[in-house]
Protein backbone atom coordinates (compact mmCIF):
# COMPACT_ATOMS: atom_id res chain seq x y z
CA UNK A 1 0.00 0.00 0.00
CA UNK A 2 1.00 3.29 -0.55
CA UNK A 3 0.03 6.34 1.74
CA UNK A 4 0.00 9.76 -0.07
CA UNK A 5 0.47 12.37 2.78
CA UNK A 6 -0.60 16.11 0.81
CA UNK A 7 -0.30 19.68 2.56
CA UNK A 8 -3.19 21.95 1.48
CA UNK A 9 -2.59 24.46 -1.60
CA UNK A 10 -1.23 27.85 -0.70
CA UNK A 11 -3.76 29.31 2.21
CA UNK A 12 -5.55 32.18 3.07
CA UNK A 13 -5.42 31.69 6.54
CA UNK A 14 -7.67 34.77 7.88
CA UNK A 15 -10.27 32.90 5.74
CA UNK A 16 -8.94 29.76 5.52
CA UNK A 17 -9.44 29.22 1.69
CA UNK A 18 -6.83 29.28 -1.06
CA UNK A 19 -5.62 32.41 -2.07
CA UNK A 20 -5.63 32.64 -6.20
CA UNK A 21 -2.46 30.61 -6.58
CA UNK A 22 -3.17 28.06 -4.07
CA UNK A 23 -6.37 27.31 -6.25
CA UNK A 24 -4.09 26.89 -9.48
CA UNK A 25 -1.72 24.03 -7.28
CA UNK A 26 -4.94 22.44 -5.92
CA UNK A 27 -5.41 21.81 -9.95
CA UNK A 28 -2.21 20.85 -10.54
CA UNK A 29 -1.84 18.82 -8.05
CA UNK A 30 -5.24 16.86 -8.73
CA UNK A 31 -3.44 15.84 -12.22
CA UNK A 32 -0.75 14.47 -10.70
CA UNK A 33 -2.94 12.40 -8.18
CA UNK A 34 -5.53 11.19 -10.79
CA UNK A 35 -2.89 9.59 -13.00
CA UNK A 36 -2.39 7.33 -9.80
CA UNK A 37 -5.71 5.97 -9.23
CA UNK A 38 -6.36 7.03 -6.05
CA UNK A 39 -8.71 4.42 -4.24
CA UNK A 40 -9.28 6.82 -0.97
CA UNK A 41 -9.66 10.14 -0.27
CA UNK A 42 -9.62 11.52 3.47
CA UNK A 43 -9.03 15.31 4.44
CA UNK A 44 -8.85 17.39 7.31
CA UNK A 45 -12.21 19.28 8.24
CA UNK A 46 -10.55 22.76 7.58
CA UNK A 47 -11.54 24.36 4.43
CA UNK A 48 -8.24 25.08 2.78
CA UNK A 49 -7.66 21.25 3.18
CA UNK A 50 -10.82 20.12 2.03
CA UNK A 51 -11.11 22.48 -0.55
CA UNK A 52 -7.57 21.18 -1.62
CA UNK A 53 -8.60 17.55 -1.64
CA UNK A 54 -11.79 18.19 -3.78
CA UNK A 55 -9.88 19.47 -6.81
CA UNK A 56 -8.47 15.22 -6.74
CA UNK A 57 -11.72 13.97 -5.75
CA UNK A 58 -13.33 15.74 -8.81
CA UNK A 59 -11.06 14.40 -11.05
CA UNK A 60 -11.17 10.71 -10.10
CA UNK A 61 -15.04 10.98 -8.99
CA UNK A 62 -14.24 9.80 -5.23
CA UNK A 63 -15.90 11.27 -2.13
CA UNK A 64 -13.71 13.09 0.52
CA UNK A 65 -13.71 11.18 3.97
CA UNK A 66 -13.84 14.09 6.47
CA UNK A 67 -10.89 12.50 9.12
CA UNK A 68 -11.38 15.16 11.91
CA UNK A 69 -8.14 13.61 13.36
CA UNK A 70 -6.13 15.72 10.45
CA UNK A 71 -6.85 19.05 11.44
CA UNK A 72 -4.23 21.31 11.78
CA UNK A 73 -2.27 20.89 15.58
CA UNK A 74 -3.63 23.12 17.71
CA UNK A 75 -1.44 24.53 20.88
CA UNK A 76 2.09 22.85 20.33
CA UNK A 77 3.66 26.76 20.66
CA UNK A 78 6.78 28.66 21.30
CA UNK A 79 6.69 31.39 23.37
CA UNK A 80 10.01 33.13 23.10
CA UNK A 81 9.65 33.27 19.27
CA UNK A 82 6.63 35.93 18.49
CA UNK A 83 6.10 36.75 15.16
CA UNK A 84 2.39 38.77 13.55
CA UNK A 85 1.54 38.88 16.71
CA UNK A 86 1.51 34.81 17.66
CA UNK A 87 4.34 32.84 19.50
CA UNK A 88 5.42 30.27 16.50
CA UNK A 89 4.55 26.28 16.32
CA UNK A 90 7.27 24.29 17.42
CA UNK A 91 7.57 22.54 13.97
CA UNK A 92 9.09 26.25 13.13
CA UNK A 93 11.67 26.33 16.36
CA UNK A 94 14.78 26.86 14.67
CA UNK A 95 17.15 24.00 13.62
CA UNK A 96 20.02 25.45 16.09
CA UNK A 97 17.69 25.30 19.46
CA UNK A 98 16.76 21.98 18.33
CA UNK A 99 19.97 20.67 17.33
CA UNK A 100 21.64 21.86 20.22
CA UNK A 101 20.31 19.07 22.69
CA UNK A 102 20.64 15.56 21.97
CA UNK A 103 18.11 14.43 24.40
CA UNK A 104 15.50 16.21 20.99
CA UNK A 105 16.69 13.47 18.57
CA UNK A 106 15.93 10.56 21.21
CA UNK A 107 13.07 9.04 20.28
CA UNK A 108 11.73 8.67 23.70
CA UNK A 109 13.17 11.72 25.70
CA UNK A 110 12.15 14.32 22.97
CA UNK A 111 8.89 15.50 24.37
CA UNK A 112 9.92 15.01 27.79
CA UNK A 113 12.71 17.91 27.63
CA UNK A 114 12.28 21.62 27.69
CA UNK A 115 11.14 23.57 25.78
CA UNK A 116 8.72 20.64 24.80
CA UNK A 117 8.24 19.25 27.70
CA UNK A 118 4.78 19.64 27.78
CA UNK A 119 1.76 17.19 28.57
CA UNK A 120 -0.18 18.82 25.79
CA UNK A 121 2.26 17.50 23.28
CA UNK A 122 2.90 14.49 24.56
CA UNK A 123 -0.73 13.85 24.80
CA UNK A 124 -1.88 14.87 21.20
CA UNK A 125 1.19 13.40 19.54
CA UNK A 126 -0.05 10.01 21.20
CA UNK A 127 -3.74 10.64 19.49
CA UNK A 128 -2.45 11.83 16.27
CA UNK A 129 -0.33 8.56 16.10
CA UNK A 130 -3.32 6.58 17.27
CA UNK A 131 -5.69 7.98 14.54
CA UNK A 132 -3.03 7.45 11.91
CA UNK A 133 -2.97 3.90 13.29
CA UNK A 134 -6.02 3.22 12.78
CA UNK A 135 -6.42 4.22 9.24
CA UNK A 136 -3.79 2.11 8.57
CA UNK A 137 -5.60 -0.55 10.26
CA UNK A 138 -8.39 -0.09 8.18
CA UNK A 139 -6.05 -0.80 5.44
CA UNK A 140 -4.25 -4.40 6.50
CA UNK A 141 -1.62 -2.97 8.44
CA UNK A 142 -1.75 -3.03 12.64
CA UNK A 143 0.74 -1.30 14.54
CA UNK A 144 2.81 -3.67 16.75
CA UNK A 145 5.60 -1.35 18.37
CA UNK A 146 7.51 0.21 16.14
CA UNK A 147 6.46 -2.44 13.39
CA UNK A 148 3.21 -3.01 11.30
CA UNK A 149 1.82 -6.64 11.05
CA UNK A 150 -0.03 -7.56 8.09
CA UNK A 151 -3.25 -8.45 8.26
CA UNK A 152 -4.14 -7.82 4.31
CA UNK A 153 -1.58 -7.24 1.47
CA UNK A 154 -2.59 -4.73 -0.96
CA UNK A 155 -1.61 -2.26 -3.76
CA UNK A 156 -4.00 0.30 -2.57
CA UNK A 157 -3.13 4.09 -2.59
CA UNK A 158 -4.88 6.35 -0.49
CA UNK A 159 -4.10 10.34 0.19
CA UNK A 160 -4.75 12.09 3.49
CA UNK A 161 -4.72 16.19 3.00
CA UNK A 162 -3.69 18.00 5.93
CA UNK A 163 -1.62 20.68 7.67
CA UNK A 164 2.22 20.79 7.58
CA UNK A 165 2.20 20.26 11.51
CA UNK A 166 -0.14 17.18 10.87
CA UNK A 167 1.65 15.89 8.15
CA UNK A 168 5.52 16.58 9.74
CA UNK A 169 4.27 14.83 13.20
CA UNK A 170 2.54 11.75 10.85
CA UNK A 171 5.58 11.37 9.36
CA UNK A 172 7.80 11.24 12.61
CA UNK A 173 5.28 8.79 13.75
CA UNK A 174 5.15 6.36 11.10
CA UNK A 175 9.54 6.31 10.85
CA UNK A 176 9.49 6.06 14.51
CA UNK A 177 11.50 9.25 14.10
CA UNK A 178 11.95 12.02 16.54
CA UNK A 179 9.49 14.67 15.97
CA UNK A 180 11.99 17.44 16.32
CA UNK A 181 14.63 15.75 13.90
CA UNK A 182 11.65 15.99 11.42
CA UNK A 183 10.65 19.33 12.08
CA UNK A 184 14.19 20.85 11.52
CA UNK A 185 15.04 18.41 8.26
CA UNK A 186 12.23 18.84 6.66
CA UNK A 187 9.34 21.80 5.14
CA UNK A 188 6.05 20.88 3.24
CA UNK A 189 5.19 23.32 1.06
CA UNK A 190 1.94 24.06 0.36
CA UNK A 191 0.88 21.05 -2.14
CA UNK A 192 3.62 19.33 -0.88
CA UNK A 193 3.21 15.38 -1.13
CA UNK A 194 5.08 12.83 1.07
CA UNK A 195 4.84 9.24 -0.01
CA UNK A 196 5.50 6.44 1.86
CA UNK A 197 5.48 3.01 0.93
CA UNK A 198 4.40 0.13 3.34
CA UNK A 199 7.16 -2.04 2.53
CA UNK A 200 6.19 -6.24 2.74
CA UNK A 201 9.39 -8.12 2.76
CA UNK A 202 7.91 -10.38 4.95
CA UNK A 203 4.96 -12.34 5.38
CA UNK A 204 4.04 -11.16 8.94
CA UNK A 205 5.31 -7.39 9.09
CA UNK A 206 5.11 -4.27 6.33
CA UNK A 207 7.08 -1.25 7.69
CA UNK A 208 6.46 2.58 6.53
CA UNK A 209 9.31 3.33 4.37
CA UNK A 210 9.63 7.22 2.54
CA UNK A 211 9.91 7.32 -0.86
CA UNK A 212 10.16 11.13 -1.90
CA UNK A 213 9.27 13.54 0.87
CA UNK A 214 7.49 17.15 0.63
CA UNK A 215 7.68 16.78 -3.31
CA UNK A 216 6.56 19.67 -5.61
CA UNK A 217 6.84 18.06 -8.92
CA UNK A 218 3.60 18.88 -10.18
CA UNK A 219 4.00 22.85 -9.32
CA UNK A 220 7.92 22.89 -11.51
CA UNK A 221 5.05 20.86 -14.33
CA UNK A 222 2.41 23.07 -14.12
CA UNK A 223 5.01 26.20 -14.15
CA UNK A 224 4.21 27.27 -10.88
CA UNK A 225 6.10 28.58 -8.02
CA UNK A 226 6.70 27.49 -4.60
CA UNK A 227 5.10 29.09 -2.12
CA UNK A 228 7.29 29.74 0.77
CA UNK A 229 3.82 29.87 3.52
CA UNK A 230 5.65 28.09 6.82
CA UNK A 231 9.24 28.49 5.88
CA UNK A 232 10.56 31.14 7.96
CA UNK A 233 14.57 31.43 7.11
CA UNK A 234 16.11 32.93 3.86
CA UNK A 235 14.27 31.02 1.25
CA UNK A 236 14.44 32.28 -2.27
Amino acid sequence: MRLYIIRHADPDYENDTLTAAGHQEAMALAKRMASHGLDAIYASPMPRAAITAQYTANLLKLPVITAPWAIEVQGWSYDPIVEDGEAIPVWDIPGEILRADPALFDIDRWCYTPPLDSERIRSDYAILGGNTDALMEEYGYKRDGRRYRILERNQRQIAVFCHNGTALAMLAHLLCAPPPLIWCSFWHAPSAVTTILFEERSADWAIPRCLSACDVSHLYEARLPVQPRGIRGNYR
